[in-house]
């Protein structure tokens, strides 16, 4: 392979980065193709302020011309089928051949995994629900200013990936009220299956949502697991019932797209080694962010994922490059347009459920100050700027730069 071919599928963070990172790595050394359905690259992250009044198009950024400005062969297309003995995909009916393949196809929501969860809740899933749930608001808002009381109820179901956005749109939704005048008319009910709040975090982040919770005067039960939703009636398998006037769920997670013949788990998430993030028994085949068996489904996860495919394949074409391994730390910043909580948490690698590394010691950091919310709005900004220049994000100066930035920050606001 004199100018190796690597097809990346995907046009999210996973497959971005992955896809500047190895030409920031190899530069012209290999040949790239990216497929994506979408011709946007959307900073989902920030779907959270769409309710309360962000407009969708200002987190969305073409694809065609960064990946142009980086000689990487863009096709809008669905990938429907990998065939790895042959080394192609199928694309829309055409066939494309590769020499290694990175699938980042992301993740999609099953709500007909819980009996009426589809009807009766609003999701947080797409930009569409977004702004489904901020007409939601707008009503509530009328409601509560009539005089009459409301019950928000929040609800996290088994098999949810990654619960931080609703935990943020909860205390987004405390703040919102407050200021609307209005929170003393509203009930805000928080359940969730987790034997503690974002469990897969740890007890410090248990510790901050509790504490948050009891100042603000929301309800959060943990070990609430859901049965079914009837119209105004949450039930658990406990027995125990939920009223509610609006109901706010994030929902199961399936893969984005199940891809017959390679080795995936229940829900469609592909198998991989962990080290590598290649799929099992295929060495050719890459998998990065939420496509993947990782049990946790996260923005910054992926770029670390991402960074380690482009590393192995770089050690691969070249024969020459420092190749470190996945490695999982999760940095993350909850937003509750008051303040912040700021969360680094390692975590214990190929674990069935993810959990914080044993003895993880001072890279185990959290705190909640205003000063986030800066950080969480230069990141917002900063990312899609990079992304929009065709450059990985989590690579060279400017990263090195803001990562001791973010070092700096969390000795003097976390712990």
């Amino acid at each position: 392979m004199a100018r190796p071919h690597v097809l990346v599928v995907g046009g999210g963070f996973g497959g971005l980065e992955v896809a500047f990172a190895l030409r920031y790595l190899l530069k012209d050394r290999v040949q790239m193709t990216l497929v994506s359905d979408s011709p946007h690259f959307l900073f989902k992250p920030n779907t959270i302020y769409i309710p309360f009044g962000m407009e969708p198009e200002r987190l969305l950024i073409g694809l065609e011309r960064p990946l142009r400005r980086r000689d990487i062969a863009f096709l809008r297309a669905r990938v429907t089928e990998v065939h790895p003995e042959r080394r192609t995909v199928v694309a829309n009916g055409n066939t494309i051949r590769y020499d290694f393949l990175v699938i980042a196809t992301g993740a999609g929501m099953r709500p007909e995994a819980v009996p009426g969860l589809r009807e009766y809740a609003y999701s947080i899933w797409t930009p569409q629900d977004m702004l489904r749930l901020r007409q939601a608001f707008q009503e509530l808002l009328r409601t509560a200013r009539s005089g009459k009381s409301v019950k928000v109820l929040f609800l996290v179901p088994p098999n949810n990936k990654c619960s931080g956005p609703l935990y943020e749109i909860v205390f987004m939704l405390d703040t919102y009220l407050r200021r609307q005048g209005v929170r003393e008319r509203v009930q805000l009910t928080y359940t969730t299956f987790e034997g503690s709040f974002i469990q897969s975090f740890g007890p410090r982040l248990h510790e901050v949502v509790t504490r948050e919770f009891e100042r603000r005067g929301i309800v959060g039960h943990t070990q609430y697991v859901v049965k079914a939703v009837r119209p105004g009636q949450v039930e658990y398998e406990s027995g125990k019932e939920e009223p509610y006037d609006l109901l706010i769920a994030f929902p199961p997670y399936e893969a984005g797209v199940r891809f017959v013949g390679l080795p995936s788990d229940e829900r469609g998430f592909l198998l991989t080694e962990p080290r590598t993030r290649q799929v099992r028994g295929y060495p050719m085949i890459y998998v990065v962010g939420d496509a993947g068996d990782f049990p946790v489904k996260q923005a910054f996860l992926a770029f670390l994922q991402a960074d380690t495919v482009a590393e192995h394949l770089a050690l691969q074409v070249a024969g020459k490059n420092a190749f470190r391994g996945f490695e999982p730390v999760s940095m993350c910043i909850m937003e509750m347009l008051d303040t912040a909580t700021f969360a680094q948490v390692p975590l214990v690698l190929d674990s069935p459920v993810a959990q914080v590394r044993p003895g993880a010691g001072e890279l185990y950091r959290v705190g909640v100050s205003p000063l986030w919310r800066l950080g969480k709005k230069f990141l917002g900004k900063y990312l899609p700027f990079r992304f929009g220049a065709g450059n990985p994000f989590h690579m060279g100066l400017p990263w090195r730069t803001i990562e001791k930035g973010m070092k700096l920050m969390s000795s003097l606001l976390a712990r």
